[in-house]
């Protein structure tokens, strides 16, 4: 079941024993703390890790001013950005240098693809990152609604747990990188 973000922040209060939302406009304490710490919890899980279901390719759009050094063009980052994981060119999507310098990708290649980690709908989200949201969440939620500072360091060591089950499950979607190039044994068949 795909849940929504007013939905993930509900599920979180439960766990501390809140009451659960219906809006981010409720007019309640939850509502608002829910309202202030939804979008930077969630955007700092979304970067932490390359999730296979945040990931996404783009040809970057180049910029009219080249930067002033280090790199011969600028690119626009998409708006959707959170993190680069790797970029290329030609049909590939690594192998170049580069740097994020504010909203621009800095590079010496004319076109270039960018793969990244995008903040994507809740509804995309798989239910081992929503158990690892409504985990972090209550964690954040917790010392300003219920002052129980030793709670919150137990939520926080669970949600740590989570991110590690988390990121368990979503590298195991993926097959793994063989080694490509092993001059020992191509030596030994030679």
């Amino acid at each position: 079941m795909a849940y929504s973000a007013v939905g993930l922040c509900a599920r979180a209060l439960l766990k501390i024993g809140a009451n659960p939302i219906t809006s981010f406009q409720d007019g309640t304490a939850e509502a608002e703390l829910a309202a202030a710490l939804y979008a930077p919890t969630r955007d700092a899980l979304l970067a932490a890790h390359g999730w296979s279901f945040a990931t996404r390719q783009a040809a970057l759009v180049r910029r009219a001013d080249a930067p002033p050094a280090d790199f011969t063009h600028a690119f626009a980052l998409p708006d959707d950005f959170l993190r680069a994981l790797s970029l290329g060119c030609g049909g590939r999507g690594r192998g170049l240098s580069y740097r994020i310098q504010g909203r621009d990708l800095l590079a010496d290649a004319d076109g270039v693809t960018l793969t990244y980690v995008a903040r994507v709908a809740e509804g995309l989200f798989p239910a081992f990152f929503d158990a690892l949201l409504i985990a972090r969440l209550a964690a954040e939620f917790c010392v300003p609604l219920t002052e129980n500072t030793s709670r919150a360091e137990t939520l926080l060591k669970s949600a740590e747990t989570e991110f590690r089950r988390a990121r368990l499950t979503d590298v195991s979607q993926d097959s793994q990188d063989g080694f490509t190039d092993f001059t020992l044994i191509e030596a030994r068949l030679s």
